[in-house]
């Protein structure tokens, strides 16, 4: 190497670049299984916090029973109160349908007053956004299942 000389090689920045390669391949993949974990865990806690939601619904409007969707368990406009048809139990996102990576599915008996349930959790992009599929209704117990979607027959968590 002559003394004036400045810079890198190539071979010296192609030793880098393949360094570089070599930790994203390791570290991407654990990346992905964390955010999966991540959108598994807030799924099942927002199935929780639905069926808090609807026992309190159910609870304030006996004769209406269960809520009849998400979307009722949502929030209100500003200044406005609380009715059946807008409990503001839960937020707008969830009484959306979709939050973290999984999509949620309600569906009651369509009584009135509704006696039932359920609520399945289900990943928008299996495999990428979730990998298992969860299920409740009016009991409280929130079941699993990592191939199909979840059913009163799956084992709880």
């Amino acid at each position: 190497m002559k003394p004036n000389q400045r810079g890198f090689s190539l071979i010296e920045l192609l030793i880098v670049v393949a360094i570089i390669l070599i930790i994203a391949a390791i570290a991407i993949p654990n990346l992905l299984r964390s955010r999966m974990a991540a959108n598994e865990a807030s799924a099942v806690g927002s199935l929780r916090t639905i069926n808090t939601a609807s026992v309190t619904y159910s609870t304030e409007y006996p004769a209406t029973g269960y809520p009849a969707s998400l979307a009722v368990l949502g929030p209100v406009a500003a200044g406005v109160g609380a009715t059946s048809a807008l409990a503001d139990l839960i937020d707008v996102v969830l009484s959306g349908g979709t939050k973290s990576g999984y999509s949620f599915t309600f569906t009651t008996d369509g009584k009135t007053p509704s006696l039932s349930y359920t609520d399945t959790a289900q990943p928008v992009t299996p495999g990428s956004s979730g990998q298992r599929y969860f299920f409740t209704d009016q009991s409280g117990v929130i079941r699993g299942n990592a191939t199909a979607a979840a059913t009163v027959a799956d084992l709880p968590l």
